[in-house]
């Protein structure tokens, strides 16, 4: 254990304590807790939102993908880059204009129905369980590997860690731990492709030269095939990536930080222009990785790969470097669990507990209790689940959650938006259709089921032939949501009319 990673990695932890400790003194209001009050500007919600979107998929899961499997895992980054335009067009400016605290509340700005509101609960936090494991699972492998302490205490550390931060700080600690942990994380990316850049010389066609023959899959590592051979998977898994974010909950909460749709779509832009940067950079720690580590020393560090950046810093600009990214990774896992625990804790203490167990007459007291007693359930759950998912790669645990989020929750919100014949059955069909057919292809397909042993969690053969079945359970998702309408006698053109003037304008959104 090297003084340096401790000293560095303590500091980064104290900084985001005593955001916590400044952000808990005025955080005295449900709105507070949930949104920051909506006293963020466009530049730090979008800061905050790049800080919540680029995950330990992002940042420790790409890098693995792209040095083990080459061109098969800078798909990730394509589709993680490309999403953020379906968020931009379609869903940010209405829901903001139609929501409050929750994805619950902007749908049933037009259904005010228990079932809808339950389901969107539901939805979200399956999501979040899915997106959780993931960031546990790559701050686990990264704490193990710098203390050099088993796994499971690891998990247990950050997830005391992130459970701190939402039950003192709630969205206002979230949002500047995201803020400050966007900005080391940019500084760190840019400092590692700098490095690799120069130990090529700066000769960009030099580097793709050198990873021809850096690995044992030759020139075809620049090829698409190695990891997906199978042109529907990767079909299906870019079709979740893209969706998938425009129904990410912890990513749509973010949008009611914010004073109005204006903010919201700045806050947009600032998020896609941090993300590109980012995304593009991930192609130089992957490469690096690959010729400066090497394969087998990645996946002796961990299984999944997730370890290469942390690596390749150690590799190419030693003990200080290797300490800063290592840190900036801890504070890059500890930013989005707390977003996420924010984010399921709102669905079950707003949507389940204020809106349906107690019919809305809650008081603020009770509501921000509620929530704080969610926030620790959430972490418990989490912790547990992360513990049996050691060896999975955390950005294919990620590609799960996005699938789930474009299945269950995209379909619902452009219908509610888009669609005037739309209707509560509708709603609550098109949400359980994509949310169980994601869920079943998924526990029946080759992520789950290998007849190698040690390459999924179970042996034998699977039955659904795509890892992420975002093909089928996406158009499910829709054609659930049509047919419930379809089906259906309901019909509320009125309340269609009035939603339509309000996604549009944000007028009457406080009515």
């Amino acid at each position: 254990m090297d003084l340096t990673v401790v000293v560095l990695f303590l500091a980064i932890v104290l900084l985001t304590l005593v955001i916590t400790y400044f952000a808990a003194k005025n955080t005295k209001s449900t709105g507070d807790f949930y949104t920051a009050g909506g006293g963020l500007t466009g530049w730090q919600n979008g800061l905050a939102i790049a800080g919540d979107y680029l995950s330990a998929a992002s940042f420790l899961g790409i890098a693995g993908a792209i040095a083990l499997n080459g061109f098969d895992g800078f798909f990730y980054s394509i589709g993680f880059l490309i999403a953020y335009l379906v968020v931009l067009f379609l869903v940010a400016e209405p829901l903001r204009n139609l929501g409050k605290y929750t994805l619950a509340d902007m749908i049933n700005s037009r259904f005010d129905a228990k079932k809808v509101r339950g389901v969107a609960a539901l939805s979200t936090i399956t999501i979040v369980l899915f997106y959780m494991i993931a960031q546990l699972v790559g701050a686990g492998a990264l704490i193990q590997l710098l203390f050099e302490i088993d796994y499971w205490i690891a998990v247990l550390i950050v997830g005391v860690m992130m459970t701190i931060y939402v039950l003192f700080g709630g969205m206002m600690a979230t949002s500047w731990v995201q803020i400050t942990k966007a900005v080391l994380l940019m500084a760190g990316m840019v400092i590692i492709s700098f490095l690799v850049l120069m130990k090529f010389n700066f000769n960009i066609s030099a580097m793709f030269t050198e990873v021809k023959t850096a690995t044992d899959h030759g020139a075809a590592y620049l090829n698409p095939g190695i990891q997906y051979d199978n042109p529907l998977g990767t079909i299906s898994l870019m079709l979740a990536l893209v969706l998938g974010t425009a129904g990410l909950p912890h990513i749509l909460m973010r949008f009611f930080t914010v004073k109005d749709a204006k903010t919201a779509r700045s806050s947009v832009i600032t998020a896609t222009w941090t993300i590109g940067i980012f995304y593009i950079l991930t192609l130089f720690l992957g490469f690096g990785a690959a010729a400066f580590v090497g394969q087998s020393d990645i996946l002796a560090a961990n299984p999944g790969g997730n370890m290469a950046a942390p690596l390749l810093a150690e590799a190419i600009g030693g003990n200080i470097l290797f300490a800063f990214i290592s840190a900036v990774a801890f504070a890059t896992i500890l930013a989005v669990v707390a977003g996420l625990v924010l984010s399921g804790a709102s669905a079950f203490a707003h949507d389940i507990y204020g809106q349906i167990i107690k019919k809305g007459k809650v008081t603020d007291r009770e509501q921000m209790l509620a929530a704080r007693y969610a926030s620790l359930a959430v972490s418990v759950l989490s912790i547990l689940l992360a513990l049996g998912a050691q060896y999975l790669n955390v950005a294919f645990l990620v590609s799960l959650a996005f699938c789930i989020a474009a299945s269950a929750n995209l379909p619902v919100i452009l219908y509610t938006v888009y669609w005037k014949r739309f209707n509560t059955t509708g709603a609550v069909s098109a949400m359980l259709s994509g949310l169980l057919s994601a869920l079943i292809l998924v526990s029946l397909s080759p992520s789950v089921f290998s007849p190698v042993e040690g390459a999924a969690l179970f042996v034998g053969n699977p039955i659904f032939p795509l890892e992420n079945p975002a093909l089928v359970s996406v158009p499910l998702g829709f054609i659930g949501g049509y047919l419930g309408t379809m089906f259906s006698k309901e019909n509320d053109l009125e309340r269609y009319a009035e939603v339509k003037v309000r996604a549009n304008t944000g007028y009457r959104e406080e009515a």
